[in-house]
């Protein structure tokens, strides 16, 4: 195996969940994991903690600051003027206490129908201390990766609007060392979001007035990332979001929303290898293993998008097993004080990720305060994100700078 297949293995491993009972195996059969890996998941991450509190749902919940990273389109709903918001998650803080995520996000409108948006996410996962063969230590490093977001969002029409963004994505895991004689470097790539937002108009909905949400997001289409120089080369973490809403007013003080949202990794599955009977991988006579099922995963990044519908080797049951399902409801008071819940599910199959979500806001004219916490569904798969508080702080810099000129 390259180095560049084993760092996106090793950082899948370590940036996701801890698995226990169940023999992750791609050339195995259909009763065990079968999980699709990347190279930089730390873009999969939840950064914000509204989402966090709400089952990882974000694709159709109504906007804000942090709307860059699930679905640009969001952007061109937000209310006139600017905003800023600071996310920080803790990542295995029961283990160590130096991973995190930091994300900070920045939008400004242009006018009633359009808005611009920024946004950076850096992954720190602490320090590390490398050893050659014989056990000497020959250096420290902290890995760490980043990526930085511009976003253009346009009110298509009074309900409609559609969003794009480019992103730059770094990832740097072992400070140039050698590995397996080649010398690594830090991964570099390029990759765009499209996304629609929908929000319709209000109807009546028995004593309440209610409005229907939608949205449909294609992130991180973009070229494969690699480590070394040796032409080996990894997918980053391409998926399709779609998700639907509905927004309920109760009276004047109180509303609530709910949302049901569907996510696909769209990158090629691993497929299954033939095997004789000892057991023994199938070589042709390139010298390359032989397909027993599905298709071969070395591919272009587009192709690749389209071959993730029909190339996992358990067939259709196990496509639909590749989506994941996020379920968030979102409370309001007087819009300043918000109690949120969800819950996340994956397939067992695909590393079997379930988890509830809760999460609690608080808004002012100026800034206000998210939490989110996660509790873990299931004891075979541990959270990195369980009994760890996450928080994101944001600023209504328009108003921020109302209250300045009143102050003068």
């Amino acid at each position: 195996m390259k180095y560049s297949r084993l760092a996106a293995l090793a950082v899948v491993c370590f940036s996701l969940f801890l698995t226990e009972g169940y023999a992750q195996n791609a050339f195995g059969d259909q009763d065990q994991y079968n999980t699709i890996t990347t190279a930089v998941p730390f873009l999969r991450i939840s950064p914000d903690s509204r989402a966090g509190g709400m089952g990882d749902a974000g694709v159709s919940t109504t906007p804000d600051a942090n709307s860059i990273h699930w679905n640009a389109a969001k952007l061109a709903f937000l209310p006139e003027g600017q905003a800023l918001a600071l996310s920080y998650t803790p990542w295995l803080s029961r283990l160590v206490p130096d991973i995190n995520l930091a994300y900070l996000s920045y939008y400004h409108t242009l006018g009633r129908r359009q808005t611009l948006g920024v946004s950076m996410r850096y992954f720190s996962l602490g320090d590390i201390t490398f050893t050659d063969d014989q056990g000497n230590n020959i250096g420290q490093f902290n890995p760490n990766e980043f990526a930085i977001d511009a976003a253009y969002a346009l009110q298509l029409s009074r309900n409609l609007s559609a969003g794009v963004a480019l992103r730059y994505i770094y990832s740097n895991l072992t400070g140039g060392q050698f590995v397996q004689g080649f010398q690594s470097r830090p991964g570099q790539s390029v990759a765009a979001d499209i996304g629609l937002y929908y929000e319709g108009e209000e109807f009546d909905a028995g004593d309440m007035d209610a409005r229907w949400t939608w949205g449909v997001s294609l992130t991180n289409l973009g070229a494969k990332i690699s480590y070394t120089e040796s032409g080996e080369a990894d997918f980053i973490p391409t998926n399709l979001g779609v998700g639907t809403g509905m927004l309920f007013e109760v009276d004047e003080y109180n509303s609530f929303s709910v949302h049901l949202e569907f996510n696909k990794l769209l990158v090629p599955t691993p497929p299954v290898y033939a095997r004789d009977s000892t057991g023994q991988f199938i070589r042709d006579a390139d010298g390359n293993l032989i397909i027993e099922s599905g298709k071969d995963p070395d591919v272009p990044p587009v192709q690749g998008v389209f071959q993730s519908f029909s190339d996992a080797p358990g067939g259709f049951q196990e496509e639909l097993n590749e989506i994941t399902i996020s379920v968030g409801a979102e409370y309001w008071y007087n819009e300043q004080f918000a109690v949120r819940g969800g819950y996340f599910y994956e397939s067992q199959q695909k590393g079997g990720r379930q988890y509830f979500t809760l999460g609690a806001g608080i808004k002012y004219n100026v800034f206000g305060l998210d939490f989110a916490y996660l509790i873990p569904a299931t004891s075979t798969v541990r959270s990195p994100l369980e009994n760890t508080l996450r928080f994101t702080l944001f600023f209504d810099l328009e108003n921020l700078m109302g209250l300045s000129d009143e102050l003068e």
